[in-house]
């Protein structure tokens, strides 16, 4: 009986502990946008955004290869060829952390959106904001990021 008990309780906690770890990774881009052909990008600073997330964003598109800068809407510089705008939700689980961060990649005249990407990790999963947006950039240009490299 008492190894039925443990059987029961290792499926349970197997069952339960699954919920906790999701993960969800997207990327999208238009078919008729060659995305390797932008090469200055401006990232706008979210006003919700406390953390500024602006600054990762911008320092890991730079480590693609790409020249990235950031600020408020209004002070895109000229010459800018893409502007990316974001959205991310923080969780509370024993500390904050990053549970979805989302990259919108928009013309700055017209500001049709080409590509986007979103990254969900939850609590048993979790990322540095620098390794999800390494990882939706991934996505976006067909970079495979291993999991381990953070």
């Amino acid at each position: 009986m008492n190894r039925l008990l443990q059987i029961h309780c290792a499926f349970l906690f197997a069952v339960l502990g699954s919920g906790c770890v999701n993960t969800q990774l997207a990327g999208d881009v238009d078919p008729s946008i060659d995305i390797n052909a932008y090469e200055t990008f401006y990232v706008v600073h979210n006003p919700d955004d406390k953390r500024e997330l602006e600054k990762v964003i911008a320092a890991e598109i730079t480590a693609i290869g790409k020249t990235a800068t950031f600020g408020t809407e209004s002070t895109a510089p000229d010459g800018t060829e893409v502007v990316v705008t974001y959205n991310s939700k923080w969780m509370w689980d024993i500390t904050m952390y990053l549970l979805e961060l989302n990259l919108e990649f928009r013309d700055p005249e017209n500001d049709y959106k080409f590509a986007s990407g979103r990254s969900y990790r939850t609590s048993l999963a979790r990322k540095s904001p620098e390794f999800m947006t390494r990882e939706i950039l991934g996505e976006i240009y067909g970079i495979v990021i291993p999991e381990d490299e953070e």
